[in-house]
């Protein structure tokens, strides 16, 4: 499929409405991947597919026990070139790694295999096969620009990318975005061996601005919101420090979680009515850590900010929207207690939050996902156009990453 990417109004469309950027920004790397993909396959009758990454707008730390979230879809994406094969092998390519096979016959779990890209595309092609849908081959050649450890879900952009080719190439286009979230999700606890929640593949596969209620983890409710808040720029950065040794500073804020709802007879916090928490939290004093009691008072006043966020962001209501990711950032802070690890003694995020709000024009900002160690995610009027300069002096270009929401999750682009 020959195209004339400077001269195809459904190219320059996909730029603006999917990439945020005009078609010069984005040939080079559609003309690098059908080049790739001719070197690694011999043919350039391709289709292009694209996945994005996401950001957590409000609802941190709340979804492992079945609260709320406010979730989007951003403009940096796994962007790939496909075709579809006969022989029932997978093989991906992506930019700067060795090729990845798998036989869609034999999607079989290796321990050798864990924390790898290989055993994301093996457990997406299972959970589908275990599902009774329909899998088969194709040949890919990959490229990405969502930022490994900006915590922006790379891997979940990877695992809906394969789950959308299957979807499209052997499914008709029937599957539901849950569904590809879901395969996605599979993957990476079973194969991949990493426990994560349903947020990151849900806000990829979705697209958009997207409120998800998971007091249901299997049919989570969702109800999605348009963006019009155009004046904004929105910034994750990413503060240094290393993931690596934060595993029980993680494991600590559910199980902590878990812990004050068993006081309620409950084993998640989202089966307790906020009025019963309210009328009874005092009994629980002394029965859990004062940290305990905080994270859980932090799940439960997060989860009404994210509904009010929710209404904030329908209403066009920008001051209140504000207002409200600042306290999310205040309360992750001080109750929630993720912006520092004394295990690490790391204050990069800390120090963060403290220097941003100085920065004219910033207007809101907050921990952005797990915490102790990672990104903040920062709000700025763009009328304010120092902003990135101010950022890039204090960080670093290389850890400022400029985002915009983007409407459509995992999709085939129509070129």
């Amino acid at each position: 499929m020959a195209i004339d990417f400077l001269t195809n109004e459904k190219f320059e469309k996909a730029c603006k409405d999917v990439f945020h950027a005009c078609k010069n920004e984005e040939i080079s790397r559609f003309e690098e991947l059908i080049g790739m993909h001719k070197s690694t396959f011999n043919t350039e009758d391709v289709e292009f597919f694209s996945s994005p990454g996401r950001i957590e707008i409000v609802g941190n730390h709340t979804d492992h026990n079945g609260g709320k979230v406010l979730c989007a879809a951003i403009n940096f994406d796994t962007l790939a070139s496909v075709s579809k094969r006969t022989d029932g092998i997978i093989e991906v390519k992506s930019k700067g790694y060795p090729m990845l096979r798998v036989d869609v016959e034999h999607p079989d779990f290796a321990v050798s295999e864990i924390g790898t890209s290989l055993a994301l595309i093996k457990g997406v092609v299972d959970y589908f096969k275990r599902s009774g849908k329909k899998v088969g081959g194709f040949s890919a050649c990959m490229t990405s620009n969502v930022p490994k450890g900006s915590g922006v879900s790379s891997s979940s952009s990877f695992e809906l990318a394969i789950a959308e080719i299957l979807n499209v190439f052997y499914n008709d286009s029937s599957l539901d975005p849950v569904f590809k979230a879901k395969a996605s999700q599979y993957a990476e606890n079973t194969f991949f061996g990493k426990p994560c929640g349903l947020m990151d593949q849900s806000a990829i596969a979705l697209g958009g601005v997207d409120f998800i209620d998971f007091a249901s983890f299997d049919e989570p409710i969702i109800e999605k919101a348009h963006w019009n808040f155009d004046d904004l720029d929105i910034y994750v950065i990413a503060t240094g420090g290393d993931h690596s040794d934060l595993t029980d500073d993680y494991a600590a804020i559910p199980q902590e979680m878990k812990e004050v709802a068993s006081l309620f007879g409950a084993k998640l916090l989202h089966e307790i009515p906020r009025d019963k928490w309210e009328r009874d939290k005092n009994n629980i004093v002394g029965k859990v850590s004062e940290r305990a009691y905080l994270r859980a008072e932090h799940f439960f006043e997060e989860n009404a900010r994210v509904e009010n966020a929710l209404k904030a962001v329908k209403n066009g209501n920008e001051d209140e929207f504000l207002s409200i990711v600042n306290e999310s950032g205040l309360s992750s802070r001080y109750k929630l207690q993720n912006t520092y690890s004394p295990a690490s003694r790391n204050h990069n995020l800390e120090n963060a939050l403290d220097r941003v709000v100085k920065i004219e024009g910033v207007v809101a900002s907050r921990v952005h996902g797990g915490g102790f160690a990672g990104t903040i995610l920062v709000f700025a009027k763009k009328s304010e156009t120092g902003v990135d300069n101010a950022l890039e002096i204090m960080f670093g270009t290389e850890n400022v990453f400029k985002l915009a929401i983007r409407d459509s999750g995992a999709t085939k682009l129509d070129l």
